[in-house]
């Protein structure tokens, strides 16, 4: 994996998490990693167990040169879709970042200009530069502690274990339960046809 791809500047690489799912926000990450900088446990969190990613995350936040995470939540994504709203998180994190990057690369092949910083994007980004990789994990990983955390609050979904992806028992659960606060209602809930039935949120 390589470390840069503007090998001049200060890069940061940026990726999300969450963008298929049904319920919670999408987390996005931005890194700025050292020159030369090298991990081989480093890569696309999506290969990686979850005791690896938590261990390379404190790996990460020790070792970069700064780091960030944005986040975009349900409603906000309701109104402006998920592609928008994936693309808002990457710049928020890019905003919060400590070092101002002078270039930036993207997992995937959708990025809209921030400020007026060069930008690449990189489809399986993650698997190919370690800065997009090491967002990766760190997008994930503060997703899923959200999402662990509102589990308890509303345990009807099976958020513990899918993380509000499209899975079977979550989609039980809408149906038994109706949909939650933090589901996405723009999304089509229980995988049918839409048949016109209003599903009533609980508060």
């Amino acid at each position: 994996m390589e470390c840069s791809f503007y090998k001049d500047k200060i890069e940061a690489g940026c990726d999300e998490a969450g963008r298929g799912c049904l319920a919670g926000p999408v987390f996005a990450a931005a890194v700025i990693l050292p020159k030369d900088y090298t991990n081989e446990r480093l890569n696309d969190s999506k290969k990686l167990t979850a005791k690896q990613r938590y261990d390379l995350r404190t790996e990460i936040e020790h070792d970069a040169l700064a780091w960030a995470v944005g986040i975009v939540d349900n409603n906000e994504i309701d109104d402006i879709n998920i592609l928008n709203a994936s693309i808002l998180a990457m710049h928020r994190a890019l905003d919060k970042l400590t070092l101002r990057p002078e270039a930036v690369i993207v997992d995937g092949n959708r990025f809209k200009p921030y400020h007026d910083l060069p930008y690449t994007t990189i489809v399986k980004g993650d698997g190919k530069f370690l800065p997009i990789a090491a967002a990766s994990i760190l997008a994930k990983t503060y997703r899923d502690d959200f999402m662990l955390s509102i589990a308890k609050q509303y345990p009807y979904y099976g958020w513990e274990k899918n993380m509000g992806y499209p899975t079977k028992a979550h989609r039980k659960g809408i149906v038994e339960h109706g949909t939650s606060p933090y589901h996405r209602l723009s999304f089509n809930l229980l995988g049918e046809a839409d048949t016109g039935e209003m599903w009533i949120p609980f508060e």
